[in-house]
């Protein structure tokens, strides 16, 4: 019987042993993580995360995670110089060269801004349903409210109110927001613009892929999701369904998927809406799709596995 169990137990060892090594250090990338949220975005509100319970799912077995606080509403450039600042007091306080930057929706335009104008700082940009060639949505909102009208100025305070108890209850600060400026970057126009200053990793296909490896040197990535609707017990999905109308080809509810792509497409059809990719509402997803916090894991490995 003693020898049985000894056997067992060996079996077991063995079994177990290769999954703990992995474990400890499967997200270990060679340099630091900085997640980026994206428009309305926060990195931690009332204790809840933006990124939902990703930062704690990639420290576990050995990234280095910060979590970036800039502008809830604001034009990409302005979010890219405040992010560019969060990223050097990075580099200080780790002694780290360069950074991994992972973006969501606006933040990914935020973290390529960062990547073109400092390139020496960044090893990578991911981008998940990042606008990278605008949204149906905001041209929609942005031509169905015409400029300086009343209807413009009641929409504008009811926001700035918003944005003002997402920074009271983050912590935010003193951050500036400009809820037109940030419609305005997110529009296909807008992006279009911005595309043409900071084009690195932008495909030049309406739907292909761009420069895995950017002219700068940075390596870009992105996946999204491609579904609106994806959990009946998720009240945003019902927004996201409405949102989900305006377009014409797959999205998450927010984004198109062609306007995701950026360098390496990872995937551009997970079972995903835009809450979902960053593992939320409060981690209610679809039941029969990957787990968002183990995307983040593997492509923490992926970062890894590339030397970066």
């Amino acid at each position: 019987m003693k020898s049985i169990l000894s056997v067992v137990l060996v079996s077991f060892l063995i079994i177990i042993g290769p999954v703990k090594a992995e474990e400890a250090g499967y997200t270990e990338t060679k340099y630091p993580i900085v997640l980026v949220h994206g428009l309305f975005g926060f990195d931690t509100l009332a204790g809840v995360d933006y990124f939902f319970g990703i930062p704690q799912a990639l420290t576990k077995s050995g990234a280095t995670v910060y979590v970036a606080q800039i502008s809830a509403a604001n034009s990409t450039e302005i979010r890219g110089e405040q992010l560019l600042q969060q990223v050097q007091e990075v580099l200080a306080i780790t002694g780290a060269e360069k950074v991994n930057l992972i973006g969501h929706s606006h933040g990914g335009p935020t973290a390529r801004y960062v990547a073109s104008v400092a390139p020496e700082l960044v090893a990578s940009v991911t981008s998940i349903g990042g606008v990278n060639k605008g949204s149906r949505v905001a041209d929609i909102l942005r031509g169905t409210i015409p400029e300086d009208s009343i209807p413009e100025g009641v929409a504008v305070k009811i926001t700035e109110a918003f944005v003002a108890m997402i920074n009271l209850l983050s912590g935010g600060g003193d951050l500036p927001q400009d809820p037109l400026e940030a419609l305005a970057s997110l529009t296909t126009q807008g992006s279009l613009e911005f595309n043409q200053k900071y084009p690195e990793g932008v495909p030049v296909s309406e739907c292909g892929e761009g420069d895995y490896v950017g002219t700068n040197g940075v390596y870009y990535y992105s996946w999204t999701g491609d579904r609106n609707f994806t959990n009946a017990l998720d009240p945003s999905d019902a927004l996201l369904v409405i949102f989900g109308l305006a377009f014409d080809e797959p999205n998450d509810g927010l984004v198109g998927t062609c306007s995701t792509h950026l360098g390496k497409v990872i995937r551009d059809d997970y079972k995903m809406n835009h809450l979902d990719e960053i593992n939320g509402l409060l981690g209610i997803t679809h039941l029969f799709e990957t787990d968002p916090k183990t995307l983040y894991r593997q492509h923490a490995n992926r970062l890894k596995l590339q030397g970066l």
